[in-house]
């Protein structure tokens, strides 16, 4: 299944076989690549040679003239009279046409190959769809040909069969012996007949069925010829006994009918219904009967489509000879209707189906017609079943099961031929006809409504390479194609029908399930971009509201070999919001010969197969980090559908950790291009950089550590997400994150208990207490939504409530319980008293601007420089990192690190604190990075969470 291009692949391979000679350039290109089907054309292959008259008018006729044109004609004018009969053939050739038009489209549209119906429902719907389709498909052909090779066996037996009934004396003529066993050898020889004739190839069966063709022309030709030459005569009825035995108390039923000829009194006797029992099953008719018994007929449309890979030119041939075939078939069934209804007196319609023998100038002629189309009908599904089955294996569905299949000679699957005769001659041993005959046209039509189906959702995807030259059909005619075939399934046989649904559903789950990935195309996809267009458009940003608000975040990933824990934490915190996963690569576009990123992107994408997460990937190429994530804020996302939280990793000096070293996908040994693999459908695997830290890496970054970026300009990158009123999101200690470890019972001691710490209140701010600002409720918002996740529904949310001595710890307390009450979420409150942290920072602030000792021992000289700025105004700091938290010293920090340690009698799974916003002044971010490092010393996977905007509302 590695069809990438088959238009250009079709196009130059027919070109190539068509112009130059055997053995020169034609031997050569189709060679290179042996996976590809079509690329397996060898030099001593033919060509494909069938015309639209050999290769599908002729098959297409005699499959749907049958034998419902000798034997059944009678039986749906007499029952259902002439002005119903034709109203049955308008609708029976309607529903076929529909779907005889959304064939043409399909096979108009570009390369058509070996399986006809199969192939286009395949590569339109997917292998999925296709394969099961496909493979009723073949079901049906193999069902078919058994049941005409059984039609055919019983038609025999019925002239020259010795009769069972040891009563009834044989007559010169019926010499065959009778019997099941009889019956299954005589079927069995038909059946070898037309397995010689499919193994010598497509053109001995084209020929073969010409002349049967030509047969069954000539047949029809002298009953016309009969209606008109014929005189009226009394014909006498087959005994009902025979097929219907009673104990005599029935009705007395008459024994002779006539033939009248051309009389206006016949014909006005047989317009209207006359619906009475079967005389050869004893059951009542009804509309609904008769017009199934008459479809059965009508269900060959496909016998030239099935030719598709001996054909010429099968774009060309498939529509003109369908459409042919259907209208002539139209003509010849309502001319004979008329003719009948005019010249036979509906006693002899319904008690005699095979009364065209009786009025033809030669008995033996209808008997010819009868035998000689039933053996082209069969021949043809033989030879179509075996196309099918051909087409199965050589595009891999099942694997080794049909790998001999795939073998041919001289352009003829012969394997493909024995392994449909074989299915054949199991089917015979039923010897059912009947079941059969329901179970045949069911799957047939179940094959009409996927082709249908499959030029429905071509048309509706609106994709630009369908452009199929045949224009005559639109959406309307798929869907009234599709409801037409459902509605005879069920009109045939409730039960079978249903059956079949869910076998076809059965076979599409397994295929897709067990099948390896095809490069065809997938209609699912452009159907799903056509919706997602559309609904993205009907998304306004205008109409935005805080009720219905869900992050949407965007991820920044330096190495996705030390993010694994981060990326599968914050996935679990998006509540099916958007997740995209940022990656910016430093470089020059212009000068460089390619854009480096393309060759990334499968890499990424087998990544977000891999930890099963529900995330897009955004990759740029920027001169510095900064600039790369401005772009990647900027653009991604589609309009309503946009990033509004950034996440970053944590600033430090920890070496990252590769936690994809043992995951097989990513595996660093190579692997030949060309050996056989079973992962060979796999996408292509490009490995992530290295480490920094690593052995194998031997560039130290601009800073000298291994860092493409340094913390000025980290902060910078969290102060434009702010001014761009997005909510920014620090992570730290990620790196051992294990998301499976942690939500698994880690101890009989611990219980099992999983707790989330929320810290929701600015700490390098020790003067400002609240607990209601923008921030600490987008920090109580997050920790709801990771609460509200399956995974993390058992976990406890923990809220730490700072308290100082004098502040009425109760009141405080049963203040934070009304609110989380109100935003209906359930945490416990822990009130925290934390003085002797806060008289620290208070202890140092009189002298501050004078006293060094309270400087941090790491200040650089821009710090230095600062100072006599922070002799200015809190207001000048509005909505910035005010002023008095950069007084906070390091000793304060660290105890309140501590604070955070101590209250953990239990280890959280992970800790939400409050992220301040940076200086206005760039010259202290140096400083801002160190205060929230020391903050963070050792508190395990953590969270510096800042919101921007209000995302939480006590209103319904």
């Amino acid at each position: 299944m590695t069809e990438r291009t088959p238009l250009l692949n079709y196009r130059l391979l027919s070109s190539v076989n068509e112009s130059e000679p055997r053995g020169a350039a034609g031997s050569q290109a189709p060679e290179q690549l042996p996976d590809s089907p079509r690329r397996k054309s060898t030099p001593q292959q033919q060509p494909k040679k069938l015309s639209v008259f050999f290769g599908v008018v002729v098959p297409t006729l005699l499959s749907m003239f049958s034998v419902v044109l000798f034997l059944r004609i009678g039986f749906v004018v007499g029952h259902a009279g002439l002005y119903q009969s034709i109203v049955m053939f308008l609708v029976a050739y309607f529903i076929i046409s529909m779907t005889v038009l959304s064939v043409c489209a399909i096979s108009t549209n570009g390369a058509l190959d070996a399986g006809g119906a199969y192939y286009m429902i395949s590569r339109a719907l997917g292998p999925e769809f296709g394969g099961s389709i496909g493979l009723m498909f073949f079901l049906a052909n193999v069902c078919g040909s058994a049941l005409y090779v059984l039609g055919l066996v019983e038609a025999i037996m019925s002239t020259f069969g010795i009769p069972e009934d040891p009563n009834v004396v044989p007559s010169a003529h019926q010499i065959l012996p009778s019997g099941y066993w009889w019956s299954l050898l005589y079927a069995t020889g038909v059946a070898l007949l037309c397995l010689l004739v499919c193994l010598v190839g497509a053109h001995i069966y084209a020929k073969a069925t010409f002349i049967i063709f030509l047969v069954v022309i000539f047949v029809l030709i002298m009953i016309f010829i009969s209606f008109f030459v014929v005189g009226p005569k009394t014909i006498t009825l087959p005994s009902p006994s025979s097929f219907n035995p009673s104990n005599g108390t029935g009705p007395v039923l008459p024994t002779t009918a006539n033939f009248t000829g051309f009389k206006l009194e016949t014909l006005l006797g047989n317009l209207y219904a006359g619906y009475t029992s079967d005389y050869t099953t004893g059951k009542m008719m009804s509309f609904a009967t008769v017009f199934a018994v008459m479809f059965n007929g009508c269900t060959g449309i496909m016998a030239g489509s099935n030719m598709s890979g001996d054909l010429k030119n099968p774009s060309y041939s498939i529509p003109r000879g369908t459409v042919t075939a259907v209208i002539f078939t139209f003509i010849i069934y309502n001319l004979l209707s008329l003719l009948v209804a005019c010249s036979c007196d509906r006693v002899l319609l319904q008690r005699d189906y095979s009364f065209l023998r009786a009025i033809n100038i030669w008995d033996p002629f209808v008997i010819i017609g009868v035998y000689s189309s039933t053996l082209s009908a069969a021949m043809s599904n033989l030879i179509g079943a075996s196309r099918i089955l051909y087409a199965l294996a050589r595009d891999d569905l099942f694997g080794k099961v049909l790998s001999l299949a795939k073998r041919t000679h001289s352009g003829n699957p012969w394997v493909s031929v024995l392994m449909s005769w074989f299915s054949v001659q199991l089917v015979l041993f039923s010897g059912k006809l009947n079941t059969i005959a329901s179970i045949v046209t069911i799957f047939f039509l179940l094959v009409y409504a996927a082709v249908d189906l499959a030029c429905l959702a071509l048309e509706w995807a609106s994709a630009p390479n369908f452009r199929p030259t045949f224009r005559y059909f639109t959406w309307h005619t798929c869907v009234l194609g599709i409801i037409g075939c459902a509605i005879m399934m069920f009109l045939i046989n409730a039960i079978y029908a249903s059956a079949s649904i869910a076998f076809m559903l059965l076979l599409l789950l397994l295929i897709h399930y067990l099948s390896p990935t095809s490069s065809w195309g997938y209609i699912s996809q452009a159907l799903i971009f056509h919706q997602v267009r559309k609904y993205l458009l009907m998304l306004d940003v205008r109409k935005d509201h805080i009720k219905f608000w869900r992050p949407q975040i965007l991820l920044m990933v330096s190495n996705p070999r030390s993010s694994v824990g981060l990326i599968t934490f914050i996935n679990d915190i998006k509540k099916s919001g958007l997740y995209v996963l940022g990656h910016v690569q430093l470089g020059d576009l212009s000068t460089l010969p390619s854009d480096p990123l393309q060759a990334q992107y499968d890499s990424w994408l087998s990544l977000v197969d891999h930890l099963n997460i529900k995330a897009f990937v955004n990759l740029t190429l920027a001169d510095s980090v900064r600039h790369g994530v401005q772009h990647l804020l900027f653009i991604s996302g589609l309009g309503g559908m946009r990033p509004n939280t950034l996440v970053l990793g944590f600033y430090d000096d920890c070496l990252p950790k590769d936690k994809l070293i043992e995951s097989p996908l990513f595996s660093t040994e190579s692997v030949e291009p060309f050996s056989p693999s079973e992962d060979v459908n796999q996408p292509p695997m490009y490995h992530f950089a290295s480490l920094r830290g690593s052995s194998d890496r031997h560039d130290y970054g601009e800073f000298g550590d291994g860092k493409v970026l340094g913390p000025q300009e980290y902060v910078s990158v969290i102060s434009d997400a702010m001014k761009m009123l997005k909510n920014v999101i620090l992570a730290r200690y990620f790196n051992d994150f294990d998301r499976a470890q942690v939500l698994s019972s880690p101890s009989p001691l611990a219980k099992g208990d999983v707790f989330v710490d929320v810290w929701p209140i600015n700490l390098l701010r020790p003067d400002s207490c609240s607990y209601v600002d923008t921030c600490s409720l987008f920090l109580l918002q997050l920790a709801c939504i990771l609460n509200m996740v399956k995974a993390w529904r058992k976990a406890t949310l923990r809220l730490f409530l700072c308290v100082e001595e004098g502040q009425s710890v109760r009141g405080s307390e049963a203040k934070l319980g009304q609110l989380l009450k109100d935003l209906r979420i359930k945490a416990q409150v822990y009130p925290v008293p934390w003085d002797q942290v806060v008289g620290l920072h208070w202890q140092r602030q009189g002298g501050f601007s004078k006293n060094q000792k309270s400087l941090s021992p790491d200040s650089t000289t821009d710090e230095l420089e600062a100072r006599p700025m922070e002799e200015e105004s809190e207001d000048d700091y509005v909505n910035s990192f005010p002023s008095n938290a950069t007084r906070v010293s390091d000793d304060y920090l660290t105890a309140v690190n501590k604070l955070i340690l101590d209250q953990a009698s239990q280890p959280p799974a992970v800790r939400f604190l409050y992220l301040p916003r940076p200086p206005a002044d760039t010259r202290r971010y140096a400083t801002y990075l160190h205060q929230l490092d020391l903050l963070t010393q050792d508190l395990g996977p953590t969270l510096l969470i800042h919101g921007v905007t209000p995302v939480i509302t006590t209103d319904l």
